[in-house]
């Protein structure tokens, strides 16, 4: 007679056993769900000494608790108890290769003694009085530095071999336990009363022995660590997703604290901006964002030019260190029904179905990014659906009828709409002569014209769509003055792309306000200070540089001639080094 179980996942059974309707007749199906955080807790408790005997190393609660809770909050594609079984197994994994691991402590003395050694061979050939002190000295070094190496390997070797007899008792429990089992099932009362009452008691003893000596002094330094905590299950997350679920260093906190001020140097002007989309970071990474949405979904309008790509880009820069990791999808290119396939994948049975879609793909490889919807007035209302689901419940089913997660994406999204109400107070307002006047006029018109620029929005999308978006965002025009601060930020790129020549370039603020000028219109934006600078600085440079007149090393000066309000390029004296 057999006895057959089986496991199989519901579209295997679908696609190969209901199609037989005589095998599918002779299995009882069972179906199981996945299991709650809860029971995947009691799980791992379970597996916990397993885990412990096979790796040598103890697991802590709190990492059998970390384990349950963030793969179930950030591991979206897999499920529960696999995802967080395999967290602990890696965890305790990675512990063990360090335990193995010469120690970084250790290591730094014998390269310090290596280096030491080798001037000391050096040293000898020479007879000067110098030389001489400087051996003496190193002997000196190489005996404290020998010393203190050997103590910390002999405490290394100690505890390494604690921990390898702790691995051999555990194994000896387990096995015997196994045993036990096994003799009281099949009746063999002798060998399990000397198995419980002998031998098992025995080996704890010994185990418990090992623990003390291995504790003894709390405030001795220990050199290996064999305990898998919340921190070890936490790295291993932001491994796997990119998604920084690590506690906060100091220095992040305080980055966090001022990421206003970073923004900034990118982004001038635009105060209210920066505030929103730095707050809505700061909710994230302090674990008091809503769980189930994404972590920030802002509307930026206002008039070409002002800077509202430019916030996207200083915000993936600053979140990732570099501005091409944001995801960026120009709307225009979505103007026509189908392409809504483009995003989220093509249907079964049509064109692309394999390829899967350029939104959800992006985000399931990269879960934690930017994501700016460029112009997003331009796009079908037919795409407005996908982002209600988006928007509200942080995930999104692609063409292929995979979950993708976007409760790790912030989500930025450009128009135009509304930029003509705008654009009359911010040309009032820019054409003040100081700064303080111009925010005075924006100020005292910004709930004006946000009431006309919100009924703008309700003419063009949905209430549904427009009340899932976290904030609406007014972006200012720009003033003369802070034109001239962008002056400064455009210039940054030049003296990278010159600095890779090894050549640096000045500008005098003389300079920088002529350009300012030339560059100045309240209707466009800083775009046309981007082309004067190409105009007045790039193209002149390319030429001379061409031409031979400045090379390698060189150090450009560039000056306004008074009377005919022409620039010059000059060489410094002084050479780059």
């Amino acid at each position: 007679e057999l006895h057959c179980v089986g496991a199989t996942t519901l579209n295997e059974f679908r696609k190969y056993i209901e199609k037989d309707a005589a095998l599918e007749r002779r299995f009882q199906p069972v179906p199981v769900g996945e299991p709650t955080v809860e029971d995947t807790i009691s799980i791992l408790r379970g597996l916990k000494g397993k885990y412990e005997v096979h790796h040598g190393v103890r697991i802590q609660d709190s990492a059998i608790l970390a384990a349950a809770r963030l793969s179930h909050r950030y591991i979206s594609d897999r499920f529960l108890p696999d995802k967080a079984i395999d967290l602990i197994d890696e965890a305790a994994s990675s512990l063990r290769m360090q335990i193995d691991s010469m120690p970084a402590e250790i290591d730094e003395f014998q390269r310090k003694i290596i280096q030491l050694e080798i001037e000391r061979e050096a040293l000898k050939k020479e007879n000067d009085v110098e030389s001489r002190k400087r051996l003496e000295k190193i002997g000196e070094d190489l005996n404290v530095i020998q010393e203190k190496c050997s103590v910390m390997r002999e405490q290394w070797q100690s505890e390494k071999k604690i921990i390898a007899e702790k691995r051999s008792l555990k194994e000896q429990v387990e096995s015997v336990t196994h045993e036990f089992e096994s003799a009281e099932r099949e009746g063999r009362l002798e060998q399990a009363a000397e198995l419980k009452f002998s031998t098992l008691p025995r080996l704890t003893r010994e185990l418990e022995g090992l623990e003390q000596a291995q504790t003894g002094d709390p405030d001795e330094h220990k050199i290996l660590n064999e305990e898998v905590g919340e921190e070890d299950i936490s790295r291993i997350v932001s491994r796997w997703t990119g998604i920084p679920v690590e506690r906060m260093m100091e220095s992040e906190k305080q980055r966090l604290l001022k990421m206003e001020e970073a923004l900034h140097q990118k982004v001038v002007g635009q105060d209210d901006a920066v505030r929103l989309v730095s707050n809505s970071i700061r909710r994230a990474r302090a674990g008091l964002q809503d769980p189930s949405r994404p972590i920030g979904s802002f509307m930026f309008l206002g008039p070409t030019g002002v800077g509202k790509t430019q916030l996207a880009r200083s915000l993936a820069e600053f979140l990732f260190d570099d501005e091409q990791s944001m995801i960026r999808i120009d709307m225009s290119e979505y103007m026509e029904k189908h392409s809504v396939a483009r995003l989220i994948g093509a249907p079964p049975g049509y064109v692309g179905y394999e390829e899967g879609g350029y939104l959800t793909e992006h985000v399931r490889r990269k879960p934690y990014s930017v994501v700016l919807f460029d112009e997003i007035e331009k796009a079908h209302n037919d795409v407005f659906n996908i982002f209600l689901q988006i928007l509200d419940e942080g995930r999104l089913t692609d063409g292929q009828g995979k979950t993708v997660d976007f409760r790790n994406t912030v989500l930025l999204m450009t128009s135009n709409i509304g930029s003509k109400y705008i654009e009359e107070t911010g040309l009032e307002a820019a054409l003040k002569e100081s700064e303080g006047q111009a925010k005075e006029v924006w100020e005292n018109q910004y709930e004006k014209i946000q009431e006309m620029v919100r009924q703008e929005l309700r003419n063009h999308f949905r209430p549904e769509f427009l009340n899932r978006i976290d904030d609406i965002v007014l972006f200012r025009n720009l003033t003369q003055r802070q034109i001239l601060d962008i002056v400064d930020v455009q210039m940054k790129g030049l003296q990278a792309r010159l600095a890779e020549k090894n050549m640096s370039i000045v500008l005098s603020d003389k300079i920088k306000e002529v350009l300012s000028q030339k560059g100045y219109d309240p209707v466009f934006g800083a775009r046309p200070l981007k082309r004067a600078l190409q105009k007045y600085i790039q193209d002149p440079l390319s030429l001379k540089i061409l031409e031979g007149e400045f090379s390698e090393g060189d150090r450009i000066e560039v000056q306004v001639d008074e009377n005919s309000d022409t620039f010059l390029f000059k060489k410094a004296i002084a050479k780059v080094h």
